[in-house]
């Protein structure tokens, strides 16, 4: 048996990121911002705890705020690292920021 860190969850949201792909009539959905996650250098070795949620900033927002997730190491190494980083999604440049737990958002 190989032992394992014990792991926490740590709860991260990223903004900056539009409602609609440019020049496209196709929304933004978890399944889109795990395919994003998935190819960016700054994402290596990060593990989803949970299906993204992507919510609209406001009903009249063309921008949304994704809530994001993930498996961490208890010392938050995996977070800390992301916490105000930036990456960019075609034109846009979008933040990582971290949070806490919002049990509004299922």
């Amino acid at each position: 048996m190989v032992p394992r860190l014990s792991q926490s969850k740590s709860y991260l949201k990223i903004l900056n990121i539009p409602y609609l792909i440019k020049n496209t009539n196709i929304l933004i959905t978890s399944n889109i911002v795990e395919r994003i996650i998935k190819f960016m250098h700054i994402f290596n070795n990060v593990i989803l705890a949970s299906k993204s949620r992507v919510i609209k900033a406001s009903p009249k927002s063309d921008m949304v705020v994704i809530w994001v997730d993930i498996w961490n190491a208890q010392s938050r190494s995996k977070a800390k690292g992301l916490i105000n980083r930036y990456f960019n999604i075609s034109s846009y440049i979008a933040t990582v920021h971290g949070t806490n737990i919002n049990l509004g958002i299922s």
